[in-house]
């Protein structure tokens, strides 16, 4: 019983240590000019309530007659990398006529500073407060995209901010149930970070489309599957079978196509 108390007490200090060195993954590294990758696209500094200024792209759609024409994606990526790693994903957007604003979380991509629940959601916020400055950007047909950690923040945002419509791809319940489902032993309620989805989705009503894996094993199919039952206004659930969490068709045409489909659904 004693040893089992010892080793319960330094899981816990361990993750309260070093509980965001788990969480966030970030590529520090500064990406290449955004227009060296993706045509016309632009590189853009958004400004946070907290006095950091963050560099992102933001990539014009180039299909007017694609599923994705007049409409804006703000996509909040996961918890790894940075920008650069989500190109091919803002050009597949473009090709179907999508507008994107991609996003670099703090301590992400070159930009300063460290992340955590309230930083990257007030990055989140400053991305927002951006698109709202464009005259190219109609704030009627604002779609939030959340891959994964994304999901938490778009969420959260779209519970102050509401979007036409929500794209969740690979959501989580909540950061407790993942570290639950990856480190058994450790005492969640030392979690800092808290990125509750489920519940907060419930209190929506935004169009939301779910989109993941069967086979994920970072994020259980359950707990996405658990957000879908949730949404008060669920357009879409798409269930990828045989697909893990971080597969190339995650990335790709069966995301891309589901955002299409919400936004038919919201013309």
């Amino acid at each position: 019983m004693r040893i089992a108390l010892v080793v319960v007490l330094v899981a816990g200090v361990a993750v309260w240590a070093l509980q965001r060195r788990l969480i966030f993954l970030p590529d520090a590294s500064p990406p290449p000019a955004a227009a060296t990758l993706l045509p016309g696209a632009e590189d853009v500094v958004l400004t946070t309530s907290d006095g950091l200024e963050l560099g992102a792209w933001f990539v014009p759609g180039r299909n007017p007659s694609g599923p994705g024409a007049d409409f804006t994606v703000l996509l909040a990526p996961g918890n790894g990398g940075n920008r650069l790693g989500r190109a091919q994903t803002a050009a597949d957007l473009a090709a179907s006529g999508f507008s994107t604003l991609l996003v670099d979380y703090r301590g992400y991509g070159g930009n300063p500073g460290r992340p955590s629940e309230d930083g990257v959601i007030r990055d989140a916020r400053a991305a927002l407060q951006y698109l709202s400055g464009r005259d190219d950007v109609d704030p009627d047909r604002l779609l939030y995209f959340g891959e994964s950690l994304g999901c938490a923040v778009v969420t959260a945002l779209a519970a102050e901010s509401p979007p036409a419509g929500m794209l969740l791809r690979s959501p989580f319940t909540d950061l407790g149930s993942v570290a639950r489902h990856h480190y058994r032993i450790v005492p969640t309620f030392v979690l800092k970070d808290r990125f509750e989805v489920a519940g907060t989705v419930a209190q929506l009503d935004v169009p939301i489309t779910v989109v993941y894996g069967t086979s994920d094993s970072i994020v259980p199919a359950q707990q996405s599957a658990a957000v879908a039952d949730s949404a008060r206004n669920l357009v879409e659930r798409v269930e990828l079978h045989g697909l893990e969490h971080n597969d190339p068709a995650m990335f790709g045409t069966p995301v891309i196509d589901a955002l299409g489909r919400l936004a038919d659904a919201l013309r």
